[in-house]
C-alpha cells in the first residue's frame, strides 16, 4: 500500500502528530507495534479502579495540552497536591524541612552550569558532606530513570516544570488512547525496517511494506538502531545512544482497612539510601497504593517480575508501618517497562555530554523523514505532553515543506 505520511508509533507523540496532519488534509497512517494505542501511557482497569501503568501526572498542567483535551472529553482532573509536596508519614518534619533545603539547594547548583561551560554528570553538584546525598540520588531515579552518575546536569538544567502537577481521575492513558480515536492505524503492525534507498520510503512491516512519500519516527530511543535504516543513518543511531531510557516502574496493590491513611498520603521506604521506593497511599481516596520505583532498583526488581517488586515493598511498608500491615495489603499490578519489548525502558535521560542529542535527534533528514517523542524535547523530556509537542512540530514540519 501507499501513503502520503506514515507515522511509526501510536503514543503520545504519533497520535498528536496524526491529528495535526489530518486538520491539513493530509493522508497518514499511524503503525503501532503495540495492540492499543497510548505507547507509554497506559491506563489498565484492575480490580474495578483505573490504574496508569505509564505515566500518571499531568506536569506542568496549567500549561499541558493534554489537560485541555482531557477538559474536552469530560474527563476530571484532580487537582490535589502531589504526594511529594505533603509531609511524608514517619519523616519527621524537621528532617523532612532539612532534606527539602538540601536537595533545592542541590538543584540551584545544577542549575547555576552555564552554557559555555563544559557538561558533566549531575552527581558532580552533590555536597560530599551533605547526609541527604543518596536520597536526592534516588529521587532523581523517579524523575529521570537513573542515579546522577548517568545524567547530564546540562540537561536537568533545561528541564522546564511549572511546578502544577494534576491527574486525570479516569488515567492519563485514558484520555491519550482516545484522542486517537478514529484516526487511520494499523495495531500489531511493528515496522522492523526504514527502506531510504529509493525515490518513496518503504517500511517493512510483518504485513508486508508500505511505501510513503515522508515518515514521523516517534519510536522510543531504545528502538532507534542502525538495523532500521537502510542505508543507516548514524547520526541519528548516535543521538538515540546519547538519550537512553531509565528505568521507572509502578507497582500497585490494594490496601485493607484504608481509612486509617488520609487520602494522598506519603511514605518513604528509606531516607538514608538511593535503592529504596516512595508509596502513594490512597490516590483519588481510593483502597490501593501506588509504589514508585526507579533506576537500578527498577532495573534489578525486573528481573524477579512482579513477587521482587512485592517482597520489596512489603518489606519497607512493614519496616514503617509495623509487622501485621504485611496481611492488609496484596499485587494488584505492575508493567516492567524495561522489558517490554516496544519500549525497554520508562522515559529518556541525557548521558552527561549529550544533552544537544535531543536537537541532534529531532533534526529532520532528507525532508522526508521526521522525528518526535519525548527524547526529542529539549525542555519538557520524559512526559506526556513533551512528546505530544514535538509531534505537532514534526507534523507542521511535513506541512510546511509539503506547502
Amino acid at each position: 500500500m501507499s501513503i502520503q505520511v506514515a507515522i511509526i508509533g501510536g503514543g503520545a507523540a504519533g497520535i498528536a502528530a496524526a491529528r495535526r496532519l489530518r486538520e491539513a488534509h493530509i493522508d497518514c497512517l499511524i503503525l503501532e507495534a503495540r495492540s492499543r494505542l497510548g505507547g507509554r501511557a497506559w491506563t489498565a482497569r484492575k480490580s474495578g479502579l483505573p490504574l496508569d501503568l505509564g505515566c500518571g501526572w499531568l506536569h506542568s498542567g496549567d500549561r499541558n495540552p493534554w489537560r485541555e483535551i482531557a477538559e474536552a472529553q469530560g474527563r476530571s482532573i484532580n487537582r490535589t497536591p502531589p504526594p511529594w509536596m505533603r509531609p511524608a508519614i514517619g519523616f519527621p518534619p524537621d528532617e523532612q524541612a532539612d532534606f527539602q533545603a538540601a536537595f533545592e539547594a542541590f538543584n540551584e547548583r545544577v542549575e547555576s552550569l552555564r552554557e559555555s561551560q563544559p557538561d558533566r554528570a549531575a552527581a558532580t553538584f552533590l555536597d560530599p558532606t551533605c547526609r541527604w546525598n543518596p536520597m536526592i540520588d534516588a529521587i532523581t531515579t523517579f524523575m529521570s530513570g537513573a542515579e546522577l552518575e548517568r545524567v547530564s546536569t546540562r540537561d536537568v538544567a533545561r528541564y522546564d516544570d511549572s511546578g502544577v502537577n494534576w491527574r486525570v481521575a479516569e488515567g492519563y492513558g485514558t484520555v491519550i488512547a482516545a484522542h486517537g480515536a478514529g484516526l487511520p492505524v494499523r495495531l500489531d503492525c511493528p515496522v522492523q525496517r526504514i527502506d531510504r534507498s529509493g525515490h518513496q520510503l518503504k517500511l517493512e512491516t510483518p504485513e508486508g511494506t508500505v511505501a510513503t512519500e515522508a515518515v514521523i519516527v516517534t519510536l522510543p530511543t531504545s528502538l532507534i538502531s542502525n538495523e532500521l535504516f537502510a542505508p543507516a543513518l548514524p547520526d541519528k543511531t548516535g543521538a538515540a545512544k546519547g538519550l537512553p531510557l531509565g528505568f521507572a516502574d509502578k507497582l500497585f496493590m490494594s490496601l485493607a482497612d484504608p481509612d486509617e491513611f488520609a487520602p494522598d498520603s506519603s511514605l518513604l521506604g528509606r531516607t538514608d539510601r538511593t535503592d529504596t521506593a516512595a508509596y502513594h497511599l490512597r490516590p483519588f481516596g481510593r483502597p490501593y497504593i501506588e509504589g514508585y520505583f526507579g533506576g537500578s532498583l527498577a532495573f534489578e526488581l525486573e528481573q524477579g517480575g512482579i513477587e521482587a517488586f512485592f517482597d520489596f515493598a512489603r518489606t519497607q511498608l512493614t519496616a514503617q508501618l509495623g509487622s501485621d500491615f504485611a496481611g492488609r495489603i496484596k499485587p494488584i499490578a505492575l508493567h516492567a517497562w524495561g522489558r517490554d519489548p516496544f519500549s525497554r525502558g520508562a522515559y529518556s535521560h541525557a548521558l552527561p555530554g549529550h544533552a544537544d542529542c535531543r536537537a541532534a535527534l529531532a533534526a529532520p533528514v532528507e525532508d522526508r523523514i521526521y522525528f518526535a517523542g519525548e527524547a526529542c524535547s529539549r525542555t519538557d523530556f520524559s512526559t506526556a505532553h513533551g512528546a505530544y509537542l514535538t509531534g505537532i512540530a514534526a507534523a507542521e514540519q511535513v506541512i510546511a515543506y509539503r506547502a
